[in-house]
């Protein structure tokens, strides 16, 4: 009796305290929304940095885009509720158990039994979450003018991603499992130097090998802006080794740029979104102008620029909303954008995250081993045996889960506190001026809606508001 009271326990736990994260997102994501649908002026503040066009599309989107969130996490919610409450996990072990029994293996291949239990899962997971990803791609990221992807492309790079994650994943988790296994009493220290061991893998074959079976990488011509570059890094010491562009704008308009690698082996990665003589966007509406100069004849207008896109895309209808501005950043800006990212690297601000994670691996795998055992945390989900990977999902998934909300928050604290940091360093390169004006543009061509909640932001952003980074460079200058 004792014992069916603590397993009732130990489950309505869990689920009391999903439900008190899911209100208290909600909560934060009301007050943001609010502003979304208050403020439709462009405040005194942001006089200069925006202008009304593009802060009411920024504010409409982000208003979609909060909106679409908070329908798709009540789904969620109630889904993961559901499934505990019914024994949906349990469900789907006894029918991977029966599929390997189909072919002579029993529950003793228990590796194999994880394997399968893992593959149905994550199958489960991808058709369910379909419907929303199909959303979000093709009805609000296509309204706003962010989506690339063609209907084809996009099932292609869906079937792509979940081949190759099962592939890595796969491998990873038996190994996982074995040393669990074998590893005695103190399993949980090879287990933690295996993830780290396998994370430094990934990192060092993620960019050569995993990375270009989804987006094409082409080296920077040479020309000014390689030499900047290359300047830029030798002026600091950063080893650069490769400078590649990207080609994001196949999926997306939005823009981004960062560098990987270890010890001398560094390389810079810039998404042609990013620069301003790369964005498709611009080719556009740089091949408009001779058509138009040079046909001498009267069409519509917005004809043709709907048929350049129709052809492009295979898309009609786009709308107002679709035509973008000049997209990217000049060359200066880029500089400035890079002297950025150069900062993090030269602040260690990656060797820190790194350590972090490790040692936050470390006690994770050390309390797993104290608790991995007990009967009590596998019969509240229901289950009688004690298989391991069983152990992980509901000891790290749910368990950890308070841990891992306060750690979440403290990480976001600090990786804030890095971007500030990062921008100070490019402040001291004398580029202050020039990462300003990479901000405000980045920012409109992503549609970033500059006026945030504190509460809101202070929990869910990672980076820093463009108001907070662009008063940060003022103080600092």
């Amino acid at each position: 009796m004792t014992m069916d009271i603590l397993e009732n326990n130990i489950l309505l736990a869990v689920l009391a305290f999903s439900w008190l994260m899911y209100v208290w997102e909600e909560y934060l994501g009301a007050r943001q929304r609010h502003l979304y649908r208050t403020v439709k002026s462009v405040p005194a503040s942001l006089e200069g940095v925006l202008d009304q066009e593009t802060f009411t599309k920024a504010r409409l989107y982000g208003l979609d885009k909060s909106s679409f969130g908070c329908w798709s996490s009540l789904y969620s919610q109630i889904e993961s509720t559901l499934i505990l409450i019914f024994g949906g996990i349990p469900f789907m072990w006894k029918v991977s158990t029966d599929s390997i029994e189909y072919f002579g293996y029993g529950p003793d291949y228990e590796i194999l039994l994880s394997i399968v239990f893992m593959l149905y899962a994550q199958l489960y997971s991808t058709i369910t979450s379909q419907p929303w990803a199909l959303y979000s791609t093709f009805v609000l990221e296509e309204k706003h003018g962010f989506n690339k992807q063609t209907l084809p492309f996009y099932i292609k790079d869906s079937i792509k991603k979940l081949v190759v994650g099962m592939a890595l994943a796969m491998p990873i988790t038996a190994l996982l499992i074995y040393i669990i296994k074998i590893g005695g009493d103190y399993f949980f220290i090879y287990c933690w130097l295996f993830i780290f061991v396998v994370s430094l893998v990934l990192i060092t074959v993620y960019a050569d090998y995993i990375a270009p079976l989804f987006d094409k990488f082409t080296p920077l011509p040479d020309g000014d802006l390689r030499s900047r570059i290359e300047a830029l890094a030798a002026s600091i010491d950063f080893p650069l080794k490769k400078l590649f562009v990207v080609e994001g704008s196949k999926r997306s308009a939005h823009s981004n740029a960062y560098f990987y690698g270890f010890f001398k082996n560094k390389r810079i990665v810039l998404f042609d979104t990013l620069l301003e003589d790369y964005s498709p966007l611009n080719k556009e509406e740089e091949e408009k102008k001779p058509q138009e100069n040079t046909e001498g004849k009267d069409v519509q207008e917005g004809k043709t620029e709907e048929k350049k896109v129709e052809e492009d895309t295979g898309k009609k209808g786009e709308g107002d909303e679709k035509k973008h501005k000049k997209q990217g950043c000049n060359d200066d800006e880029i500089l400035a954008v890079l002297g950025h990212e150069l900062g993090h690297w030269k602040l260690n601000h990656n060797l820190k995250n790194l350590i972090i994670s490790n040692v936050n691996t470390f006690l994770c795998f050390m309390l797993f081993a104290m608790l991995f055992k007990r009967d009590d945390l596998y019969l509240a989900f229901g289950f009688t045996t004690k298989p391991i990977i069983i152990g992980l999902i509901i000891i790290f998934q749910f368990i950890f889960s308070p841990y891992h909300v306060i750690l979440n928050f403290l990480m976001t604290v600090n990786s804030r506190r890095f971007e500030f940091q990062a921008d100070a360093f490019a402040k001291s390169l004398k580029m202050a001026k020039e990462l300003k004006s990479s901000l405000i543009k980045l920012n409109k061509d992503n549609l970033g809606f500059p006026v945030t909640d504190w509460l809101y932001s202070s929990w869910n952003y990672s980076h820093p508001p463009l108001l907070e980074r662009l008063k940060g460079l003022e103080k600092s200058e």
